[in-house]
């Protein structure tokens, strides 16, 4: 049976502690990048891959995502009353009507792979995305999800999002070791390994962070034992999963900006403004004068 994908994970209970102190009261998901938030660059593209249905997996100090998704009726009001109509698009654009959001509370700070079977409950059994808005990924065409939403349809197999990266930054990454190719961009994964020393690292395909995973994995995240830096990793439960079931690694298009490290938010402020349909010519002209 044909199976679609409908739903999307967001973890966003993290503390965002590389970018303290503006990361003390605000969560880092909520960082603009020009004059939207990370979340909402992350929602879109979910939205954008055909999902309806977004689920939130927060934690303390998250309201901010709750409010920037929940109806404004006063703001929305006051800028109807005002003639304001560009900027109330903008405003009832944030969360369309057939955009449903579902919050799920972390309690307790046990890693990634806990906050994605948080979200066990609304998930069930069923195939779903994973997005973490840390990663703003760009292609001026076909949003990454969408392109990875379709090699999930044509195969009907989970799908991971990979990109090459330099031998010495294996370390920080979830690495695949590569099975059968099926073409340029799609193969099989034969095992997964998180954050290896460059020296022993499989391969230098890194996993990035997006995800198709069938729901499956929520059986086995339950009985995954505490890894790397004493938390519950997703990428131990992808492992103990291929060994399962053919998963697929997609290396997509488009380009990632690491908004989880201050100079990859920088960049990804300096690249999204000069590609700003109202900004970019008066901030190139900026730049080009420094």
């Amino acid at each position: 049976m044909t199976e679609t994908i409908n739903i999307a994970v967001f973890p966003v209970a993290g503390f965002g502690t590389r970018f303290l102190p503006v990361t003390k009261a605000s969560p880092k998901e909520m960082l603009p990048v020009v004059d939207k938030p990370l979340i909402q660059y992350a929602v879109e593209e979910a939205y954008a891959a055909g999902i309806r249905t977004m689920v939130f997996v927060t934690g303390r100090n998250k309201w901010s995502i709750t409010e920037h998704y929940d109806v404004a009726y006063e703001l929305e009001n006051e800028l109807e009353q005002r003639g304001k109509d560009e900027f109330l698009k903008i405003v009832r654009e944030i969360k369309p009507g057939d955009m449903q959001v579902v919050y799920i509370r972390q309690e307790l700070a046990l890693g990634l792979g806990h906050a994605v079977l948080c979200a066990r409950p609304i998930v069930r059994d069923r195939p779903f995305a994973v997005l973490l808005a840390d990663d703003l990924l760009y292609n001026d065409g076909k949003p990454v999800m969408q392109q990875m939403v379709e090699v999930y349809n044509k195969h009907q197999q989970g799908v991971l999002g990979v990109q090459e990266v330099p031998q010495e930054h294996t370390k920080r990454y979830g690495i695949i070791t590569e099975g059968a190719r099926i073409n340029e961009q799609v193969c099989t994964v034969e095992a997964i390994v998180e954050k290896p020393d460059p020296a022993d690292a499989p391969s230098r395909e890194a996993v990035i962070g997006r995800y198709i995973l069938p729901g499956q994995i929520m059986g086995i995240l339950a009985d995954t034992k505490p890894g790397a830096g004493g938390e519950i990793q997703l990428t131990d439960a992808i492992e103990a999963l291929v060994k399962e079931k053919t998963l697929l690694a997609y290396r997509y298009e488009g380009t990632r900006y690491d908004c989880g490290d201050k100079l990859g938010y920088l960049q990804a402020n300096v690249e999204m403004g000069l590609r700003h349909p109202e900004l970019g010519e008066g901030f190139a002209e900026y730049l080009a004068q420094r």
